[in-house]
């Protein structure tokens, strides 16, 4: 009986990908290190900040060059991180449906745990999350459960009847270890491909279509 959602953010309920690449791009100016496209940022996303950092400097940077360079992007990112950054259309509707069936919803991130408290308040904030859990010192990354089992602790749900609900195989990797159904989201930063290699069970077009997978009454 599937009764709660831990959402992923980025990619999944809101479209970070041009703030993201735009503070990756300035940041790699300064540096003196060659750019990338925004839609290749789409491949650098999904597994923290340090990952994205050693995703898009060159082959071969040393570690001093990535601690700079994270640092760096630490606060250009925390400075235009809303600059266009919205919910995907069809987000909102989706967490009034879920309000209105009583059904508890947290997010699980691998952005750093502030930027993400500080997103979900100025985007998503006429909505009560039982849970915000990002990055942090004393908690593992995603795939690493710990995150989603967390966050079926708060809202009081046993993790198999948790959706988990997000855009990578990073995602449907968590989902899996937390013994939670994995869901696939195909608006967001991959395809359909890799989530169903992954493991995805189900794969949504549209966030409406979640409520159908939902053991409450509308």
């Amino acid at each position: 009986m599937t009764r709660a959602v831990v959402f992923d953010l980025d990619g999944t309920l809101v479209d970070s990908l041009a703030d993201i690449a735009r503070a990756g791009n300035a940041v790699l100016r300064r540096h003196g290190f060659p750019e990338h496209s925004e839609p290749a940022y789409r491949r650098f996303v999904g597994d923290g900040m340090e990952a994205l950092v050693r995703r898009i400097v060159p082959a071969g940077s040393s570690e001093d060059e990535v601690g700079r360079v994270l640092a760096d992007l630490r606060a250009e990112y925390a400075r235009r991180s809303l600059e266009t950054t919205r919910p995907y259309q069809g987000v909102p509707e989706l967490l009034d449906g879920l309000v209105a069936r009583g059904a508890p919803f947290s997010i699980v991130t691998n952005k750093p745990h502030e930027p993400a408290v500080e997103m979900v308040r100025a985007l998503l904030g006429r909505w009560r999350f039982s849970a915000v859990i990002g990055a942090a010192p004393d908690l593992p990354r995603k795939p690493h459960p710990a995150g989603a089992l967390r966050a079926a602790a708060q809202m009081g749900v046993e993790p198999g009847a948790c959706l988990y609900v997000g855009d990578t195989a990073t995602d449907v990797a968590t989902a899996r270890a937390a013994g939670m159904v994995p869901v696939g989201v195909l608006w967001g930063f991959r395809d359909d491909a890799e989530l169903r290699e992954a493991g995805a069970l189900h794969l949504l077009r549209r966030p409406g279509e979640l409520l159908e997978l939902l053991d409450v009454p509308d």
